[in-house]
């Protein structure tokens, strides 16, 4: 019983109103910040079974906010988003494993548009008095899935900064 009871998963639910999905991106040589919402999936994680790990995450692509409502309107139509057509951004992790400075590196699956591309990016996590605290930053370049079109005037290069808390 001792032996199931140490392997055993939890499976924890992002919590929306406490998490952020943040970006900066490059528009007209200016870092422009954004959000989404609309957090949902499910996360299993134990780091004393960190192989049997997996994150099945989305947030609601239609839920962009860059501070600037017609910016924001303007990134959920077909040349950006196309949040009507693709309504949600997905990641799906594949593989979880342990790096020696005590984070984690997740690779899986970015669904962005009905583009599927392989990622990988390292994230710490912390166990809370409830709940738990996953904390991440990567890049993503957003030609890979077809957002933005042949826009000159706006970066290649996306930082993601993730702040998923789940209980």
């Amino acid at each position: 019983m001792l032996t199931f009871t140490a392997y055993s998963q939890q499976v924890l639910v992002p919590d929306d109103g406490l998490s952020k999905v943040r970006f900066t991106i490059k528009n007209f040589g200016f870092n422009t910040p954004g959000s989404f919402k609309g957090l949902k999936g499910s996360i299993v994680f134990n780091t004393a079974n960190i192989g049997a790990a997996a994150f099945d995450v989305t947030i609601d692509a239609a839920t962009v906010d860059t501070d600037n409502k017609k910016r924001d309107a303007h990134l959920r139509k077909e040349e950006y988003f196309h949040a009507e057509k693709f309504p949600v951004i997905r990641f799906k992790s594949t593989k979880v494993t342990a790096s020696a400075d005590g984070s984690y590196i997740a690779t899986g699956i970015l669904t962005i548009k009905g583009v599927n591309k392989n990622i990988s990016f390292p994230f710490k996590a912390s166990a809370l008095s409830v709940g738990s605290l996953f904390q991440g930053t990567f890049e993503i370049n957003r030609r890979d899935f077809g957002v933005g079109g042949g826009s000159a005037v706006l970066g290649d290069n996306l930082k993601l900064s993730l702040s998923v808390y789940a209980k």
